[in-house]
This record gives C-alpha cells, sequence and structure tokens, in this order.
C-alpha cells in the first residue's frame, strides 16, 4: 500500500447506523432509567412547573396515570417526592402515614404490583416551612443528630406504605445507619437503601425547588453538601454509606461530576446511580426552545455520556421519553 494512505481505517465501522448500532460500546436500556415524579397534596389537577417545561405536581390520580406510561414505555423505577399542603418546623407530614408520599406509595403498588421499582426520597426540605433538610437549632443550624431521629420515623413510614427502595438525601453524617437500623427494627428488612452518597452544593438544583417548592428561606446547604471542587471526599462519603448498609450509591447532578461518576464506579461493586437533576434538564429544554440545539440528540447524548462514565441507573426527567424513543 502506499504510504500516502492509512493502513487503518476506523471509519469503516461507522459508515452506516446498522454498523454504528452494532459496535456500540455504550447503549441505553429503559430499565435503567428512572423518572422523578412530584406529588402535591391539595391540587385539584397537575401543575405545571414554570422552570421544568413538561413537568408536573401531580395531583394522586394524574400520578397514577403518569406511572401507568413510564411503565409501559419499560422505565426502570419511579421515585416520588412529595409537597404536603401544610409545612412546619419538623416536616411532621413527612412521617405521617397518611401523607401525599405515603398515600401515593399505596396507589402505585395496588396499580403496578412488581412491575416497577417505587423508590422514594427519604428527606425534609420538602416538608419543612424553612426549607432546610433537617431540623434546626435554636441559632438556625442544622442539628444532625436530631435530624437523623426525625429520618428513622420518616423511612418507617415510607416501608409500611409499600416503598421498595428509599433514598436518604440529606447528606447528614450517619443518615445511612439509622435508617438501616430504623427499618430493620420495624420489619423491613427487604426495603432497599439507595444512598444520597455523593451530593454537591450544587448551582443546578434551582428548578427542583421550583417543583418541590423547598428553597432555603434563609442560607444555604453548603454546610451538609459537598464542595463542587471536592472529589476525595466523594469517595470516603461512598465507603462510608456502604458500611452503614447502603444496598447502592449515587452521584447527584450528573453532567457536571462525570469524573466522580467514574471513580465511584471504579472504587465500588453496588449498583451506581446518578441523578441528572433539574437544572441539566431545564438547560437543554430552553436551549432546544431557542433552537440553539437538537433537542432529541442532546437528549441522547447527555444520557449516554451518564452511561458512559459508569451509571448503572440513571435518574431522569425524560425517563418515559427516552423509553419510548428506545422502543421505535
Amino acid at each position: 500500500m502506499s504510504a500516502q494512505f492509512p493502513a487503518a481505517r476506523p471509519r469503516r465501522l461507522r459508515r452506516t447506523p446498522a454498523m454504528r448500532r452494532m459496535v456500540a460500546e455504550t447503549r441505553l436500556d429503559p430499565a435503567e432509567l428512572v423518572l422523578p415524579m412530584f406529588v402535591k397534596e391539595g391540587i385539584d389537577e397537575p401543575s405545571p412547573i414554570g422552570s421544568m417545561p413538561g413537568v408536573f405536581q401531580h395531583t394522586r390520580d394524574s400520578l397514577r396515570k403518569a406511572a401507568h406510561e413510564a411503565v409501559e414505555a419499560g422505565v426502570g423505577g419511579l421515585i416520588l417526592f412529595g409537597i404536603p399542603a401544610v409545612k412546619d418546623g419538623t416536616g411532621s407530614a413527612a412521617d405521617d402515614p397518611d401523607g401525599i408520599v405515603q398515600l401515593a406509595v399505596r396507589d402505585l403498588n395496588a396499580d403496578l404490583g412488581d412491575s416497577t421499582v417505587i423508590m422514594t426520597d427519604l428527606c425534609l426540605d420538602e416538608y419543612t416551612d424553612h426549607g432546610h433538610c433537617g431540623v434546626l437549632t435554636g441559632s438556625g443550624e442544622i442539628d444532625n443528630d436530631a435530624t437523623l431521629e426525625r429520618y428513622a420515623s420518616i423511612a418507617v413510614a415510607q416501608a409500611a406504605a409499600g416503598s421498595a427502595v428509599l433514598g436518604p438525601s440529606g447528606m447528614m453524617d450517619g443518615q445511612v445507619g439509622v435508617v438501616r437500623d430504623a427499618l430493620d427494627g420495624a420489619g423491613h428488612t427487604d426495603v432497599a437503601i439507595m444512598g444520597y452518597s455523593v451530593k454537591y452544593a450544587s448551582a443546578y438544583y434551582g428548578p427542583f425547588r421550583d417543583a418541590a417548592e423547598c428553597a432555603p428561606q434563609f442560607g444555604d446547604r453548603s454546610s451538609h453538601q459537598q464542595d463542587p471542587g471536592n472529589a476525595d471526599e466523594s469517595l470516603r462519603e461512598v465507603f462510608l454509606d456502604l458500611d452503614e448498609g447502603a444496598d447502592m450509591v449515587m452521584v447527584k447532578p450528573a453532567g457536571a461530576y462525570l469524573d466522580v461518576v467514574r471513580r465511584v464506579r471504579d472504587a465500588v461493586e453496588v449498583p451506581v446511580a446518578a441523578y441528572q437533576v433539574s437544572g441539566e434538564y431545564s438547560m437543554i429544554e430552553a436551549a432546544a426552545e431557542k433552537g440553539w440545539l437538537d433537542r432529541e440528540r442532546t437528549i441522547m447524548e447527555s444520557l449516554l455520556s451518564i452511561r458512559r462514565a459508569g451509571a448503572d441507573i440513571v435518574l431522569t426527567y425524560w425517563a418515559t421519553e427516552v423509553a419510548r424513543r428506545l422502543a421505535r
């Protein structure tokens, strides 16, 4: 062969869509997707979330309909966030047996049975009138250990309602161990824990705080969520959660922390989840609405990047849409 021509031609394996599909190293599967869903007490019809086009605060009935659609599309799991009608300083609605999340979990279990995995976020920010993730001291600081007592009670209430996976998300020290002990002590030994082990104090959560009506009334969450500049700390948090009984671990947000997703994936032998958070969703939707991005291609590329980084499970607000697209 003439020296002016290449001997290796990788393009041979890229020439057609069929060829590219056959040799693809990373694939998306609907079963790996989890759909975050918001259910609000005291509303009569679903309420659009202005900062998250296409996402709603659901009534119990509209939640059931949207959950059916997700499961029919093949989505692997649903994770619920609740907005109660009344909030107070300790988030008392969070562990009410008839609280909005507990009622919604019972609805979905009655409707869907074992056809999907019902998961619940376990935190207090959606339930407190101050918007913080825990019980406050008189000086306005979060009391870590008093908050753990609340988490234990919430865990038992969610498990009793039928949640299969609990996601302690407040980044309190010792939260996974306290939740595991509470579950086992109440006989819920089969309920799994997905540790929000790596959760950064991120600017990408803004639209979620609209959706869950949980923006802090003062201060921020940097006292307990990780600093965006830290990566080694993530592995320490992961190993602590695993020692305390986590069955899987999560990195949140996903897109800006793909390096951390890879480090966690390489370090552990349990499933690794990554949460494509509200800000990631809203940025793509806003740019696509402006015509600056190809919406469908950008969504798929963003999800593939999270899977390529090592996530086994991806929480994404596009779960139903993407699952349907994959079935084409």
